[in-house]
């Protein structure tokens, strides 16, 4: 039976709260033929929705929710997971992250995954977008067991651009570190903020709104499949000046996007995740129901 325990926030009634404190823990089990969600706990508006399985007992989706639909400076979230031996989860976001302007405070998003021997956990939320004068501060760390997989991309949209806006104010602080068997395998991190060259340089964003970067940790990729992404294009009729490639390390697979379109990413990634998944995660790939709404 799942153990789900809900702490509220203390808030003085008829007070809104200045900002959101919220924290998700999530643990999940296996056997031989089933995963599951054994126990979660949040704190505060974040949270998981009922669990799926679209692929068979065996692999577990699950959609993690952040009621309030955006994050005002201040605010503090944390998502904890933690996987068991063979177990497979995977997990997304209902839409777009939304990163409101900061009026002085500094948002944040940390993200800590345990993942124990033969599991496998993938993370594909949606894309992020941080509105001008958004100030945030991501942080990811994966630790690994001696034969855990892990995928996990991550898209960022600098400016609403629907709206014709940029990213001209603000602050982005962003790192993320996958250690296996305690021993450091990757380590990114980016600081950039209005005044950063990297934003108008060709050898950083090059103006260019849509930043993304897919990470799978599952030791060496066989050189077919290598070549098979590297074949890959994103969808140019939709960002025809999109810059894209992918690196293979001993340890580390990784993908990069940088362009105009959120949307492109996305599919680039997705692409990707098809030729991929059968390698790290022994099944084809099967996209999350939520991402057709």
């Amino acid at each position: 039976m799942v153990d789900d325990v809900c702490k509220v926030l203390s808030i003085d009634q008829g007070a809104a709260p200045r900002s959101w404190l919220a924290q998700l823990d999530l643990s999940f089990n296996s056997n031989h033929l089933r995963t599951w969600l054994e126990k979660k706990q949040h704190i505060g508006p974040l949270v998981i929705q009922k669990t799926l399985y679209p692929e068979g007992a065996d692999v577990c989706h699950g959609v993690i929710v952040h009621p309030p639909g955006g994050v005002a400076g201040g605010d503090q979230l944390t998502l904890n997971v933690n996987l068991v031996q063979r177990a497979h989860v995977l997990l997304t976001t209902p839409g777009a992250g939304k990163w409101y302007k900061a009026n002085g405070s500094v948002a944040s998003q940390h993200l800590a995954f345990e993942i124990k021997d033969d599991a496998c956990y993938e993370w594909l939320p949606q894309e992020n977008i941080l509105f001008n004068g958004s100030k945030v501060r991501f942080s990811a760390q994966v630790n690994l067991s001696k034969n855990a997989k892990y995928a996990g991309w991550d898209i960022l949209c600098f400016g609403r651009q629907a709206q014709g806006e940029r990213w001209d104010s603000g602050e982005l602080q962003q790192s993320m570190t996958i250690r296996r068997e305690g021993k450091l395998i990757w380590n990114e991190r980016a600081c950039l903020d209005q005044e950063t060259p990297l934003l108008q340089s060709i050898i950083g964003l090059g103006g260019n709104a849509v930043n993304a970067t897919f990470v799978i940790a599952a030791h060496a990729l066989p050189t077919a499949l290598l070549n098979s992404c590297r074949d890959l294009q994103p969808n140019l009729t939709i960002d025809g000046k999109a810059k894209y490639g992918v690196t293979a390390l001993p340890e580390i697979f990784v993908a990069r996007y940088v362009g105009q379109s959120a949307q492109s990413a996305r599919h680039y990634f997705e692409q990707l995740w098809m030729i991929l998944r059968p390698w790290y995660g022994q099944r084809e790939a099967a996209r999350p129901r939520i991402w057709n709404t």
